[in-house]
Formats: C-alpha cells, structure tokens, sequence
C-alpha cells in the first residue's frame, strides 16, 4: 500500500485538542453521578429505583443511539454533527443541574447520553481523516489515555463539587459545571474544526436505530422498576419482548445485503463466534462495574458516613489498579493471548470478593478504608488486563472493512451492558436495604463477581493469541466511525 501523500490538515492539532476536551466531558459524566446519589437522592426525595434510573437512564441513551450516529456523521458531515452533540450536552446538562424532580432529572440525563453518542464518534472519525501515519497513532494514544482518566476524575470531580455546594448548588454543580464547558468546546469547534471532506452516500437505519432503543429500554424498564411494581408478569414480559424485538432487528439486518441503506449491525461479524463471545465479555464486564460503583458508593455513604468526596477518593484506587496493568495489558496479551484476558477476569472477581470480605455486615462501626482498597486495586488490575487488549483481540478475527461498525457495536454493548448492571444489582442491593445495608451489599456483590467469573469463562472462547497494534489492519475512511481506541 503506497505511502499517504496528503498535506497536513492546518490546525489539526487544536481541532484535536478541542475535540478531545469534549468528549473527557462526556465520559466524565458517566461516572461523576455516583458520589452524589445520596445528595441528590435527599434534595429530589428520588426513590431508589429513580437513582438508578439516574445512571441507567445515560448509558441507554448513549447505547441506543451510538451506531446511527456514527452512520449519521458519515453522511450529513463529522464536524456539523460534533457541534449538534456538543451544544445538546449543554442544554441537557442544565437540564439536569436544573431538574427539580426525579422524573425531570431521568429525562434529562436520557438527553444527555443521547448527546454523547452524536458527539463521540465524530471525534474518533474526525481523527482518522486530519491525521495519518505516526501522528495518528499519536491522536489515538493520547485520547486513550485522557479517556482512560475520565473514570476516576468523574469520580473525584463529582465528590469535591458536592461538597464544595458551589453557589449553594450543592449536586447540581456536577452538571451545570459542563454548560460553560460545552459553549467554550462549541465556540472553539467552529473556529479550529476544518469541514468535512468526502462524505458517505448511504443512508442510515433510523427505523432499525429506533426499534433497537426500545428494544433495549424494554429489557431494562422491568428489571429497574420490578422490585416496586411487585415483580409483576407483565413486566418479565415486557423483558422478553425487548429482547425479541433486539433479536428481530439483528435478524432483518442479517437478511439485509448492500445498497443505498447502511445497516446497523453487520452480519458477517456476527457469523464470526470470536466476535459474538467478544461481545458478551464486552456486555459483562461493564454490568459488573457499573453496577458495583452504585451500590458501593451508596454503601460507603449511607452506612459508613463517608462525605461525597471520601467516597470518590476512596474508589479512585479501582482506576489506579488499572493505571498499574493497562500499559503492560497489550504486550502481555501479544505474548500470552487470551489467558491475559482470563487472568483479568478472574481478578476482577477475586477483587469484588475481597471487598465483600473486608466489609462484612458492618452497620455501626467504621470499617475505614484501607480493608477495602487492596480489593479495589485487585479490580482494576483485573480490568486493565482485560479491556485493553479485548478489541485486539476480538477484532483480529474480524474482516478489516468491518473494524469500524464492530468497533462501534462493542462501545454499544459496554453502555447497554453498564446500564443493565445498574438495573440488576441496584435491585438485589435495594431488595435487602431493610435488612441493613452491610447486608444488601453482601448480596450485590456476589452478582458482580459472577459475571466477572463468566467474563473470564467465555474468554476461553477467543482466538487464542493476540495481535500487535502495528499489524491491525487499516480500517476505510468511509467504513463506520468507532476503532479501536473507542474502548
């Protein structure tokens, strides 16, 4: 393949910087929520499933519109729709800091995920068409590694700006914080922001994009809302009809060839049974981490009279444990394959095991923090080796000219996954809240170590060796819009 010859892309660099900057805005927010839950959840008088609709809420907006929007900047230009996604988080986000109900506040945080979707892939894509060779593997390293410090500045954000109450605005300030965020990006995103160049001809699947979201929203509502309603039979119903309606809309794609009409899923990847396990460990490893960051930051605030941003300082040691292995993960899973990915399963696990462990049934006494950190750094060692090197692996066994929509449907399943977390083990939390929270956290954990356990299990099912990044193949310009660096 012959060397690019094209000029370099004036100001790429500030195109890249603002670009980056919003979508760390975006990221942020889908952790900087859960520090503050008990704030928010005391000022609103929210119900418990309404804190995790919350959480639930963002990640299903982010899910469900992920894969058009890629497809819609392809088409209609990166650049007009980077600005949309970016001007709708502001207004979402003042939403939010302006809710003055549960339901308000869920609606708005839908918006938001909505937003972020339209906004992030636009980057990634804008990334491949200003740079080239060595400087866009440069681009993507570093907006791996801001991406990579968005978790637990999210959390560390969202704890000192509750307690700082900034204006008095208390939980508020960790959404209105993104408004002048937003219009800065906006304004700087006009200025430095090239247009577009050569744009897709297909049109996406808006119909398909719409039956998919409710698809996912159906499988979530039951298992968010179950435990108040009663657990009644329509609501294991509507579960299994969201999952069907998922399953039709994968099937009509499959069915579907070329043409005019861009397809949401792309078959042959899902022919390939890598790709499919890939997938699952995708969807699994997002429902025990998000699940667990809600139950156990209302634990160490609830139970352990931790303030907002003790809790955030404390759960910032899961992400140092991943600081520790992602930058080995690659190289090691080059050499050792899919038993890097295994081992990291396994101490995710173990580490959602040992914090069971260190915190007991403790109601009234202080447990303190350090009986709890060695277990947080053990998972996110875990995570480090398993979600760094999984798309390389997984998408090795994937057709080149697919990287880009497999790509994006693995961001997809991360959100979905993260969201159905939240919904299942906020409702075994929830279920035993009467009977102590010590108690109530002992009986989520367990779930987030499972799937930790099946992580590591379906891992068995992945090629068994890895590849390095300089032999991933080229993904066209025009094919999708998320890589690998989406994850």
């Amino acid at each position: 393949m012959p060397a690019r010859t094209e000029a370099p892309v004036p100001r790429r660099w500030s195109a890249a910087a603002v670009m980056i900057v919003a979508a760390l805005m975006d990221m942020i927010d889908v952790t900087i929520v859960n520090v503050s839950l008990p704030s928010l959840a005391r000022d609103l008088g929210a119900s418990r499933s309404a804190l995790q609709w919350t959480i639930s809420a963002y990640l299903l907006g982010f899910a469900a519109s992920l894969v058009v929007a890629g497809h819609l900047g392809d088409r209609y230009g990166r650049r007009r729709l980077f600005l949309l996604g970016t001007a709708a988080f502001g207004v979402a986000s003042l939403a939010c800091g302006s809710a003055q109900e549960p339901g308000q506040l869920v609606a708005a945080r839908a918006v938001q995920g909505v937003a972020a979707a339209v906004l992030l892939p636009q980057v990634l894509g804008s990334f491949r068409t200003l740079f080239h060779g060595r400087e866009r593997a440069t681009v993507f390293g570093i907006f791996g590694t801001v991406l990579g410090f968005a978790s637990a500045l999210g959390l560390l954000l969202g704890g000192l700006l509750t307690d700082a109450d900034l204006f008095g605005w208390g939980w508020r300030s960790i959404f209105l914080i993104n408004v002048p965020v937003a219009l800065l990006a906006f304004v700087a995103a006009r200025a430095v922001v090239p247009p577009d160049g050569r744009r897709s001809t297909a049109r996406p699947d808006l119909l398909g994009s719409l039956l998919l979201a409710a698809g996912l929203v159906g499988v979530v509502l039951p298992l968010v809302q179950g435990r108040s309603w009663g657990w009644p039979l329509w609501g294991w119903v509507c579960t299994g009809a969201g999952a069907g309606l998922v399953a039709m809309v994968a099937g009509v794609q499959s069915r579907r060839g070329g043409g005019a009409r861009t397809p949401l899923l792309p078959a042959r990847a899902f022919r390939n049974p890598a790709f499919g396990f890939g997938l699952a460990v995708q969807l699994l490893f997002s429902f025990a981490m998000q699940g667990f960051f809600l139950v156990f930051g209302l634990w160490l605030q609830i139970a352990q009279q931790y303030t907002p941003t003790q809790a955030g300082v404390v759960t910032v040691a899961f992400s140092l444990g991943g600081f520790v292995t992602s930058p080995v993960a690659g190289r090691l899973a080059v050499r050792y394959g899919r038993w890097v990915l295994i081992a990291g399963g396994l101490l995710m696990a173990g580490g959602y095991a040992w914090i069971g462990a260190a915190v007991g049934g403790a109601e009234a006494v202080r447990t303190g923090a350090w009986p709890m950190v060695p277990g947080l750094l053990v998972a996110g060692a875990g995570l480090g080796l398993l979600v760094v090197p999984l798309v390389n692996v997984v998408l090795s066994a994937v057709d080149g000219e697919l990287a880009g929509r497999a790509s994006g449907i693995f961001s997809t399943a991360q959100q979905f996954g993260g969201a159905l977390g939240v919904a299942a083990i906020g409702s075994a939390f929830f279920r035993r809240a009467e009977d102590g929270l010590g108690n109530a956290l002992l009986a989520a954990l367990p779930w987030a170590a499972s799937a930790a356990v099946v992580c590591a299990l379906l891992c068995l099912r992945l090629p068994r060796t890895a590849v390095a990044e300089e032999t991933y193949p080229e993904v066209p310009e025009d094919e999708g819009t998320l890589d690998r660096a989406a994850v």
